[in-house]
């Protein structure tokens, strides 16, 4: 979302998130002799009822619908093409891209993570209550939100969860570059970012007196597992502070189309650099990538050729797909914002991505929260298989053998069964 743009006003559609419960009574009879009904026993109370927290602008309402169960793989058995889309900056604005998308996901079996900028949940009259690390209190390089444009957006991050798909987080202010951007900050220092982060996500009602909008229906605290940086900027610290507080992954770095693997204790989910057709180089796998690279500014490009490199982006995320669903079937991971940048000629290239891709055989296009479940549900020598294959590397011989289940040890006692005690 542009600085200084305001979020449009809409017509807020709730979820109902109540649990109703309904009593009963014992029947009377009349006559000369009375029979006693039979004892009825109490209903059942609800196994998931809604409840509260804080001041309501979230809650704890069961588990999470539509989320799959991981499963580890059979031996020989074929890893699946895993498609991960995710939105930096999330929020629902005059350009409806966030309620778009969630259409097209639901149109096409995907779910995705929305990664939401704690600001947005903040009106510009309380800004004063953010105090961003090394800068000052209301300081903000995306701006702040409105009273109806919080209300959209709380509408769209309820409807997303609802339907299977995460929120993450952007931070807040989105300082990168600058002296005191997120590059230079401490772990303490993110820390407190990460903290204000979610008190925006936590007290959205109290600070824009939307007393009466639903509440979110997740616990944030729990919710909350991963992120990615602005401007991929500030990694490190990141990642220790994200360590200490329970995080499960990052997806703020560069990458090849491999498979992913733990770093520093979380799983390294980052995106990765695919081909640009025309072009002898590869590039990140961001709408912003390649526009830096077609028009080199988030102006609005020469408009004959806003079409030619909508065209060059989703053919380039496509080859990228191509080579690993024939090859080593690693994640492929990629990145956007809700930016009309040059037309729109991104969004309409990642809305025919997901359209080719998301509905083809063995490919599930999930959230991150999905890909770290499966991935924590492989037996980890599998795992240390697949990362052996480099990009777009089908394994020799297939499938079948490349992951077949290791032969049995030899009994002992028999010719080269090892010796009591050896290993």
């Amino acid at each position: 979302m542009a600085a200084t743009q305001r979020f449009a006003a809409g017509i807020a559609v709730t979820a109902a998130c109540a649990v109703a419960l309904s009593g009963c009574g014992d029947a009377e009879h009349t006559g000369a002799e009375r029979v006693a009904a039979p004892e009825k026993k109490p209903a059942a109370a609800p196994k998931t009822a809604v409840r509260l927290i804080g001041d309501g602008s979230t809650a704890f309402t069961g588990a999470q619908p539509k989320l799959p169960r991981p499963e580890r793989l059979e031996p020989g058995q074929r890893p699946p093409q895993f498609v991960v889309f995710s939105w930096d900056g999330a929020g629902e604005d005059g350009q409806r891209l966030f309620s778009h998308f969630r259409k097209v996901a639901k149109a096409n079996n995907a779910t995705m993570t929305y990664f939401l900028s704690g600001v947005y949940m903040l009106p510009e009259e309380k800004r004063k209550l953010y105090d961003p690390p090394q800068h000052n209190a209301g300081s903000s390089d995306i701006g702040f939100n409105d009273v109806e444009g919080i209300r959209d957006t709380v509408e769209q991050l309820r409807g997303a969860w609802l339907e299977g798909n995460e929120v993450g987080t952007h931070f807040n202010g989105h300082f990168c570059g600058s002296s005191g951007g997120v590059g230079e900050w401490s772990v303490e220092e993110w820390k407190s970012e990460i903290a204000q982060a979610k008190s925006f996500v936590t007290s959205w009602k109290t600070n824009a007196g939307l007393k009466d909008v639903e509440p979110l229906p997740f616990d944030y605290e729990k919710e909350l597992i991963g992120a990615r940086t602005p401007c991929l900027e500030g990694q490190k610290n990141f990642m220790a502070a994200a360590r200490e507080l329970g995080f499960r992954y990052d997806t703020s770095g560069v990458n090849d189309q491999v498979w992913p693997k733990k770093k520093d204790g979380l799983w390294d989910l980052s995106m990765q650099l695919v081909p640009v057709p025309g072009r002898s180089f590869e590039t990140l796998t961001m709408d912003y990538n390649f526009m830096v690279n077609q028009s080199g500014t988030t102006s609005q490009g020469d408009p004959s050729m806003h079409e030619y490199w909508g065209d060059q982006m989703r053919d380039g995320l496509l080859q990228g797909f191509d080579r690993a669903y024939e090859g080593n079937r690693a994640p492929l991971i990629i990145g956007n914002h809700f930016q009309s940048w040059n037309g729109g000629t991104y969004m309409r290239a990642i809305e025919e991505t997901i359209e080719t891709v998301c509905n083809k055989k063995e490919v599930r296009c999930v959230s991150f929260r999905q890909l770290a479940d499966w991935l924590d549900a492989q037996d980890p020598a599998t795992l240390d298989r697949l990362r052996t294959l480099k990009v777009g590397q089908a394994p020799q011989g297939g499938w079948a053998s490349y992951l077949s289940a290791p032969p049995a040890p030899a009994p002992k006692g028999v010719p080269g069964a090892p010796a009591d005690g050896e290993r």
